[in-house]
């Protein structure tokens, strides 16, 4: 058996970017900043950050640049996916990204007033929230970067 998951919860590192492909399939890509904090065998405390780079399609594209900004607290479950291709330079280039199959989004900013923490929007009693279809299929091969 066989498995690709990934669960990511972090910020966005900077606003999200949408396009569109040729044949009008939304996509938008963006980064999240994951850290992970530990004491050493001194007891010292260490902290690492890693950045995740993410891509969304379809409907939660447009969910994402709608939605999100930089700060912003995402959890994002999705799978791996490597690619290449050739740089300007003629170089072999690779990369992996998150593809997105289901995000949660983050506590809202209120404007000017404190900021929630997901700790505080736990211990708020649950609000009924619109729910977004995003459809099943959207994607189509042909729409595929890669």
């Amino acid at each position: 058996m066989n498995l690709n998951k990934v669960f990511i919860l972090g910020r966005l590192t900077s606003d999200p970017q949408l396009r569109t492909t040729p044949t009008g399939q939304s996509v938008a890509t963006f980064s999240i900043a994951t850290n992970r904090v530990w004491t050493d065998k001194s007891g010292n405390r260490q902290d690492d950050t890693e950045f995740h780079n993410v891509v969304a399609w379809g409907r939660q594209a447009e969910i994402v640049n709608q939605f999100l900004s930089k700060g912003g607290l995402v959890l994002v479950e999705g799978r791996l996916k490597t690619r290449s291709w050739q740089d300007s330079q003629g170089q072999n280039r690779k990369t992996t990204e998150v593809i997105c199959e289901r995000l949660q989004l983050g506590p809202r900013s209120t404007g000017g007033q404190k900021t929630q923490s997901p700790t505080e929007a736990i211990d708020e009693p649950t609000k009924d929230l619109p729910e977004i279809n995003i459809g099943e299929g959207e994607i189509k091969a042909e729409d595929l970067p890669f």
